[in-house]
């Protein structure tokens, strides 16, 4: 809960910094793509808030551990290559945003799965 909450705090602080500080230094289609991963920055940080919820419902802890995990990782992958293409102009870095993505897609299932579990 506090990991989220916390990444959730960053994401608010990186979009104000986008929408303030950005928007001289960089394109439209760089504001558009650092947008981009404020949002999935915010969207996984109430990710995590809700698993720690449906842990405290008796949901399976360790399939909501590892879908925390992945979780984290997509947020640290996806945006967090997206926030370095945008601020550095370091092009290498773009081949890592779709392994965050999937990271969201398996933490998202683990959720599913947690889910399906209680219902046994």
């Amino acid at each position: 809960m506090v990991l989220g909450g916390s990444l959730a705090l960053l994401a608010v602080m990186a979009g104000a910094f986008g929408a303030h500080a950005l928007r001289s230094l960089v394109s439209e289609r760089g504001l558009e793509v650092f947008q981009t991963a404020v949002t999935y920055q915010l969207y996984h940080s109430l990710a995590l808030v809700l698993v720690a919820v449906l842990a405290g419902q008796g949901l399976s802890a360790k399939l909501l551990g590892w879908a925390s995990g992945f979780f984290l990782a997509g947020i640290l992958l996806f945006s967090g290559s997206l926030y370095l293409l945008v601020l550095t102009d370091i092009r290498w870095i773009g081949p890592i945003t779709p392994l965050g993505g999937t990271c969201f897609m398996v933490g998202w299932a683990l959720v599913i799965a947690a889910g399906l579990r209680r219902g046994r």
